[in-house]
């Protein structure tokens, strides 16, 4: 394992600096998916973000999303909390809408977040309505691919493609470096395919296609050093927010990740 991540960081090390070359003054802005951090509380939470000095986000812990039916007051105290910490919200992690009620729902806990982006996954109608309804407030929607045993609608790039091309530029893709290779596509390629309609990435390793079992970005097969070359590539101005996704302890885990992301950033 130590060997593979040698190698990847040295491949990824030439392709960032013919990035770099091309792009010297560019850097990209490092997050966290706050998913990362679903067996804290929020305060604890909030202290983890200070100490690694993070200070944007996308809201993505569960009790947040559509599927646990959330109160207005959970949105209100939290961004308190944030704005107190000096920590902004950048996007809103939705879920799945369904109905236009959803839809309605995710804009409010959008908008009383300060968030400026809404990542979740739709099929059908619904994303015309998406459409419309964030293009007329202003915001922009990611739409985000996923591994599932079973099929799921958006696995590969050109599934997220086909579903937000004929649709206005409000309709992007939240790219999920780790979902993709966990599908059996290459991230770093699925990222370059995106290009014209990237909103935010989640940066996230796995150990092998076919399942999700998480590991250090950098250790598993989701080729993070050409991603974050690809992106430097495109100039990309949207959020990378680092998720790791584990039980128990994850503090010296996302000290690591972030350690990390940043040297390629």
């Amino acid at each position: 394992m130590i060997s593979r991540r040698h190698f990847l960081a040295g491949s990824g090390a030439s392709l960032l600096a013919a990035a770099t070359a091309r792009s010297s003054a560019h850097r990209l802005p490092i997050g966290i998916g706050t998913y990362s951090y679903h067996s804290l509380s929020m305060d604890d939470m909030i202290v983890q973000l200070k100490a690694l000095h993070v200070d944007v986000i996308e809201m993505s812990r569960v009790e947040f999303m559509l599927l646990s039916h959330p109160v207005d007051e959970l949105f209100r105290t939290t961004r308190a909390r944030l704005d107190a910490a000096k920590i902004r919200c950048q996007s809103y992690y939705s879920a799945t809408i369904v109905t236009e009620q959803d839809l309605e729902n995710a804009i409010r806990f959008a908008r009383l977040l300060g968030a400026s982006n809404i990542t979740g996954d739709a099929t059908g109608p619904i994303l015309g309505e998406i459409d419309r309804r964030l293009t007329s407030e202003g915001l922009t929607f990611g739409l985000h691919n996923h591994f599932f045993k079973q099929h799921f609608a958006y696995e590969s790039p050109e599934d997220v493609l086909r579903a937000i091309m004929p649709l206005s530029p409000t309709m992007g893709a939240t790219a999920d470096t780790g979902h993709f290779a966990s599908c059996g596509y290459d991230p770093a390629e699925s990222i370059r395919k995106l290009a014209p309609r990237l909103r935010m990435v989640h940066l996230k390793d796995v150990q092998a296609a076919g399942g999700e079992v998480n590991v250090l970005i950098g250790h598993g097969i989701a080729k993070i050093p050409q991603v974050m070359a690809e992106l430097h590539r495109q100039q990309f101005q949207g959020l990378v927010a680092v998720e790791y996704e584990k039980e128990g302890p994850v503090d010296d885990d996302l000290r690591e990740e972030i350690r990390y992301a940043r040297s390629l950033a």
